[in-house]
């Protein structure tokens, strides 16, 4: 079939194009190695605190349940930091029993909203056995996203 209108070429090569992207982007989600969630917390309310451990262990069991082996990095932003904060956390037991029964569980805080703390409240503030720190909350959890990890807010 042959084309005469020029605007109907440009049609057909700009969708030939948007197929071909999509094409390509579903195959990398095809290749990837790892299926992972992010649960960012930026609250210090206990039930959203509590929610992010319910929805780990939730998701855990679901794709277990599947056979899947689900990679799961709760990070704690803002004032969510307080559920990584061994001086103030009230859930360090169930967070420690989580991630024993969840090795592919990880907890992530914010340095910049530890560093903001730490200088509002003149202390050094201990994080819970297994956290880690990692430069921006949010920064971590988009670069998960760019790894095509989905993302649920606690």
């Amino acid at each position: 079939m042959v084309l005469s209108n020029p605007l109907s070429r440009r049609g057909l090569i700009a969708g030939a194009s948007i197929l071909t992207a999509a094409g390509s982007r579903a195959a990398a989600k095809e290749d990837r190695l790892v299926d992972g969630v992010v649960i960012l917390i930026d609250s210090n309310e206990p039930y959203v605190m509590g929610h992010a451990i319910s929805y780990s262990a939730n998701l855990a069991k679901h794709f277990a349940e599947r056979g899947t082996k689900l990679m799961i990095e709760v990070v704690a932003n803002g004032k969510g930091i307080e559920v990584f904060r061994a001086d103030k956390t009230a859930l360090a037991e169930p967070l420690a029993g989580l991630r024993q029964s969840l090795p592919n569980l990880s907890y992530s805080m914010c340095a910049s909203s530890k560093a903001i703390a730490e200088a509002k409240e003149q202390i050094t503030i201990p994080l819970i056995s297994g956290a880690t720190l990692v430069p921006f909350g949010i920064g971590r959890v988009v670069d998960l996203q760019f790894r095509g990890w989905a993302y649920v807010h606690a």
